[in-house]
């Protein structure tokens, strides 16, 4: 636990002339208030206040003002130095009114309420992200071009992975920063990369996630690269997703998915917690996938899961549990990408799996089974339901699902839906090439 006077301490040590006030909108854009030195004491103190009305889904004018309060355990030194030798620091905040109440629109509050849920019933989530995104040249003018710069796959080394450098100078930075980097490697499209951190528990690896991005983007920058988290940024190769590996730990830290004599050796609890996903999948994943291109990366082809259903063995389910037992065990979510604002992902996927545990759900056996392959006849029979197609769908299940809204609140219910509809209605308005080149002369 960092401690208000250890971290003044650190900014006179790191010669830190800047500190940055961080919070992320609803939509997961990274957000802050940039102070100087003269007001850190203010800022630790919890009294530094911004203006909520500018933010995506906070609040109306007339109710503008909002509280920035830090995590002290967030403060890092970014790596990198200003000319002049003087450093930028950060510290997440959560957003509270000005009476000190919390602010329902606060996507970090909104995740601790869940965090809190769980260890009143004496659990711990711990998520482990798999976080995927693309490396795009830039022009003469700096413009971003829809060409990757190289035609690596899988795994691929120098000189056909020509973003190796890029990457494992974002490596360095997190390092620096206090992850555990645990892989990095070239991903299976050309341009595509894939940086895994080790697991931690659902606040501090949301916190991490949003780190990451931001880091990324700034190294790419800095390499004359554009670094995107757009699900599907390519027609004909893969998207990038953010594969969320999950489990709970008991109160004395002891995994709650594991049983040695349990079917498959998962407890109850791993098995209720896994068929709750697959209960409410249908609903959560405006929130995991929540761009309308997020569902041109959910298509059958490209690794992606589109049908709601788990497995031990495969890669086309939803979920997936990893060959590793004892304090290993987990799953795999296979359907969030890195475009989603992590706070609200991970509180959703949470609350889906306490509901399963809570109602003593089964997932029925694993589909140890190609589903790509399987017949529409095969997968009824299976009862194997599929995701929605598109951003429309997945919004009209979540607003169904009383378990998810529960999970987001209110306010960032009814405010994420309506800006997602805005954005649905924005897009099916336009004319997109792809008609064009369809229609034009056809018709």
């Amino acid at each position: 636990m960092t401690s208000r006077a250890e971290i003044l301490k650190a900014v006179n040590k790191e010669k830190v002339r800047f500190l940055r006030l961080q919070f992320t909108d609803l939509m997961g854009t990274l957000k802050n208030v940039e102070i100087p030195r003269s007001q850190f004491e203010k800022a630790l103190d919890g009294h530094i206040m911004f203006d909520g009305s500018s933010i995506e889904g906070f609040v109306r004018i007339e109710e503008s003002d909002m509280l920035l309060i830090p995590d002290f355990n967030t403060f890092r030194v970014n790596p990198w130095a200003n000319p002049d030798g003087t450093r930028v620091a950060r510290l997440i905040c959560d957003i509270y009114r000005p009476d000190g109440s919390p602010f329902e629109g606060c996507p970090r509050l909104a995740l601790k309420g869940q965090v809190e849920k769980a260890r009143q019933l004496r659990y711990k989530m711990v998520v482990g992200p798999e976080a995927e995104f693309f490396l795009f040249q830039k022009d003469a003018n700096g413009r971003t071009m829809v060409e990757t710069h190289d035609v690596g796959g899988y795994f691929d080394l120098t000189p056909v992975d020509k973003g190796e450098e890029c990457r494992r100078d974002v490596v360095i930075v997190l390092e620096a920063m206090g992850f555990e980097v645990e892989a990095a490697h070239h991903e299976v499209a050309p341009g595509q990369h894939e940086i895994d951190f080790k697991y931690s528990e659902a606040i501090a690896c949301a916190d991490n996630v949003a780190t990451f991005r931001f880091v990324v983007k700034k190294v790419a920058l800095d390499h004359g690269l554009h670094a995107t988290f757009m699900p599907k940024p390519l027609l004909g190769v893969n998207g990038s997703g953010m594969h969320c590996h999950q489990s709970l730990l008991t109160g004395n830290g002891r995994n709650a998915f594991f049983a040695r004599s349990g079917d498959w050796q998962l407890s109850k609890v791993a098995l209720g917690y896994i068929a709750g996903i697959l209960d409410h999948a249908k609903a959560f994943v405006a929130v995991t996938n929540p761009l309308v291109n997020s569902y041109k990366r959910l298509v059958p082809g490209y690794e992606a899961p589109t049908n709601i259903a788990w497995s031990e063995k495969n890669r086309s389910p939803l979920v997936r549990v990893p060959a590793k037992r004892g304090m290993s065990t987990r799953c795999e979510v296979r359907i969030p990408d890195p475009a989603c604002n992590p706070y609200l992902a991970f509180a959703v996927m949470l609350a889906a799996g306490l509901d399963g545990v809570a109602r003593k759900l089964h997932p029925g056996e694993p589909v140890n089974k190609n589903i790509f392959a399987m017949s529409q006849r095969e997968k009824r029979r299976r009862k194997i339901d599929e995701l929605p197609a598109d951003l429309a769908s997945a919004l009209d299940n979540l607003e169904k699902d009383a378990v998810v809204k529960a999970a987001l609140g209110d306010h960032i219910a009814s405010h994420f839906v309506l800006a997602k509809r805005q954005e649905w209605a924005d897009y099916i308005s336009h004319v997109h090439p792809w008609e064009q080149e369809r229609y034009l002369g056809a018709y």
